[in-house]
Order: structure tokens, then C-alpha cells, then sequence
């Protein structure tokens, strides 16, 4: 019984230090994107040349893109010292395109919505991490709805809709919050006790710092929409 106990506890122990590391990671990317961001949208040279020329721009989205899915399919081949890499590049990279966000929006309101984000981000993390439910289920259901919503979305270019355009902000936000729910607890799942310390550790906490990071940045982008100031 009391070795059982134990065997729980270090269970517990094991699985609190992986997503400290976990959180460290996405945290460190969130500040790196942040900092190239303010510093890119300083630089009117930069920005012009970014946003003054649309191929470069989108060549910079499709770059995103075919990164986080490289990063995502290939982590388990890549190793830990490449992954990690990767990933700081990723968010070097989103952090080219976040600037637009510091031409379009107050310095302010960016900073009054980052805080917003970081408390929904951190009660629904905290509940994702304790709950005893199985959020499968649920996590199946908001991934069908965020393929619904990416679709509303591409369709709403062409449409320019001002009511899909509330609708699909509202429902951001609410599908990205629970999925860091379910990220949150899928992720302090699939930590492989008694590889601590290893290079294998280190790939699931960049894979789950990943997820958790892009959970991030797309709450927040959904909560500018609502409270963003535009200049």
C-alpha cells in the first residue's frame, strides 16, 4: 500500500517537473515572438518591405506553415538539439508576421489583451492539468468545430461578412480555450515516466510546448478582435 503511495507520488513528481518544462518552452517562445514582433514593427524599412510586398508576406505564412507541419510530423526523427531549433526559428518566424499587429493595434491594448489571454490561458490550463474527466471526447468535438471554423474563416475573405466575422471571433475564442484544456492534459499524459532527463524528454516538452504555444497566440488573436484598440 505505502509503496504504491509512493509510486504515485513520484508519478505526480515526475509529471510536474515535465510540464515545467513544458511551460518553460512555450514561455520562452511566446517572449521571443513577442520581442522580434515589437522589434520588427519599430523598423519602418522592414515593415515596408514585409507588408509593402505581398509575395514576401505570404511566402512568409506558407514558410510558417510547412515549418509547424515539418516540426510537428518529423519531431520523433529530428533530434533533441534539431527540435529545439526548430522551433525557436518557428517563433522568430511568427514573430516577423505578429508585427503587423503592433502597426494595426495600441501598444496598450495589445498588452491589456496579452494579460487577458494569460489568465483565460492559465485557469483553463490548470484545469486541463487537474480535472479527473477524460476530455477526449471533448477535445474530438473542438477539433471539428476549428476545422469548421478555418473554413468559415477562408469563406469569409471572399464575403467580407461582418456577422461571420463576430461569430467565427466568438467561437475562437471559445474552441482555442478549451483546447488548452485538452492540450493541457493530453500533453501531461503522454510523458514517458523515467526518461527524465533524456533527449527523448526533451522532444515531448518541445511537442507539448508547441501545442500549448499555439493555443496561445491563437486565443490571443480571437480576444484582439474583441479587445484590441486599432491606431
Amino acid at each position: 500500500m505505502d509503496s504504491a503511495m509512493y509510486r504515485r507520488q513520484d508519478v505526480a513528481a515526475e509529471q510536474q517537473r515535465f510540464m515545467t518544462k513544458v511551460y518553460g518552452w512555450m514561455s520562452f517562445a511566446l517572449l521571443v515572438t513577442g520581442f522580434v514582433a515589437y522589434e520588427v514593427s519599430a523598423s519602418p524599412e522592414v515593415t515596408g518591405f514585409l507588408f509593402g510586398n505581398m509575395i514576401v508576406f505570404y511566402g512568409l505564412l506558407v514558410g510558417e506553415l510547412v515549418l509547424v507541419m515539418v516540426l510537428a510530423g518529423l519531431l520523433a526523427k529530428m533530434s533533441a538539439a534539431m527540435a529545439t531549433f526548430v522551433f525557436i526559428f518557428y517563433s522568430i518566424l511568427n514573430g516577423i508576421t505578429f508585427s503587423a499587429i503592433f502597426i494595426i493595434y495600441t501598444t496598450e491594448s495589445i498588452a491589456s489583451t496579452f494579460l487577458i489571454t494569460a489568465g483565460t490561458f492559465g485557469v483553463m490550463s490548470f484545469y486541463g492539468y487537474v480535472t479527473k474527466a477524460d476530455l477526449t471526447r471533448v477535445g474530438n468535438i473542438l477539433f471539428m468545430a476549428l476545422v469548421g471554423l478555418v473554413i468559415a474563416s477562408v469563406v469569409n475573405i471572399f464575403m467580407k461578412s461582418e456577422t461571420i466575422y463576430w461569430l467565427t471571433t466568438y467561437a475562437g475564442v471559445v474552441i482555442f480555450a478549451g483546447l488548452t484544456a485538452y492540450d493541457t492534459q493530453k500533453i501531461k499524459n503522454m510523458n514517458i515516466i523515467g526518461n527524465e532527463g533524456t533527449g527523448e524528454d526533451r522532444k515531448e516538452a518541445i511537442m507539448g510546448a508547441l501545442a500549448l504555444y499555439l493555443d496561445f497566440i491563437n486565443l490571443f488573436l480571437y480576444l484582439l478582435r474583441l479587445f484590441g484598440r486599432r491606431r
